[in-house]
């Protein structure tokens, strides 16, 4: 089992107990006669490995798991402006015509770094990104994929399947459009233990963060739900990619430069937003509790 290495320098240590009191599993401890923190005995395997600690220390005191606070951020020196954060969500738009070519290296390696950030539960760290980073490897899977749904929907057992909302694309792949991966050069697939704490939302929201830090940089988003489905179908592609065993695909999103310029944000309905009331503003029936059950368990 991996130990925390966790290590106060005392000339540093004010011995403000912020790091006691801000840790999730309560872990911590001032000592009695020193107040300096210190692990309880036998709670190093509780250890969520979220560095709460290292990160509300206020004077750089504290390392844990080898980490030196010294070359962590220092977020005394952010300035973020809210309207300007508002005004790139705004701007985040669906992006399906892209530029035949590879993003720099730079770009690419800061969209990769920046994902060890984004929240997961339980500090759940072992997500899998496959990155396709390469137009010309992008170009074989989507050939692969493509030639395959070709096939299957051009058997004539598919003629009258119902396809749902997906029939409008039947012909257009048949005829050879690429409906399913926008010809776009880039894709990252997101996969997780099937054991993991959060196994649907951590995806979800590393892509997030993924899209609209992609977006500040001028690189445009897809999500994909075609893709995701043919990666949980297709079990050979998933070998392509690297998916690792005992792992499940959780969602795709293609990237890339775009080929395309939005020059005003959108003028979206209002959500139905309610501010909640004092115990409640209603009691339904028993059937419709059992309903509500039903339907939360189902998606």
């Amino acid at each position: 089992m991996n130990y925390p290495e966790f290590k106060i320098n005392e000339e540093k240590c004010v011995k403000c107990g912020l790091c006691v009191k801000d840790c999730l599993t309560k872990c911590l401890e001032q000592d009695s006669e020193t107040n300096v923190p210190k692990f309880k005995e036998n709670y190093e395997g509780y250890c969520l490995k979220c560095q709460h600690c290292l990160a509300v220390c206020p004077t750089g005191a504290l390392s844990i798991w080898g980490k030196n606070p010294d070359e962590s951020f220092n977020l005394n020196d952010l300035n973020i402006n809210p309207d300007d954060l508002l005004n790139l969500i705004k701007s985040r738009r669906s992006i399906r015509s892209f530029k035949q070519e590879n993003l720099d290296a730079e770009r690419m390696n800061k969209l990769k770094d920046m994902l060890k950030w984004t929240p997961t539960g339980c500090n759940f760290h072992n997500m899998h990104f496959a990155f396709v980073d390469d137009i010309e490897v992008m170009g074989d899977i989507r050939n692969k994929i493509n030639t395959r749904l070709i096939n299957l929907l051009s058997k004539p057992f598919m003629k009258n399947t119902p396809l749902g909302k997906f029939a409008i694309y039947k012909d257009a792949i048949i005829g050879g459009e690429d409906v399913i991966f926008r010809e776009a050069p880039h894709m990252v697939i997101v996969s997780t233990p099937i054991k993991a704490p959060c196994v649907g939302v951590d995806p979800m929201i590393a892509l997030s963060y993924f899209e609209l830090y992609a977006q500040s940089m001028g690189v445009g988003t897809l999500w994909c739900g075609f893709a995701d489905a043919c990666f949980k179908f297709m079990p050979d592609m998933s070998d392509y990619i690297g998916v690792p065993d005992g792992y499940k695909v959780s969602y795709v999103m293609l990237f890339g430069k775009p080929d395309v310029k939005y020059t005003r944000a959108t003028q979206p309905e209002d959500y139905k937003i309610e501010s909640v009331k004092l115990n409640g503003n209603k009691t339904s029936p028993w059937y419709k509790k059992a309903v509500r059950v039903l339907l939360n368990l189902l998606r």
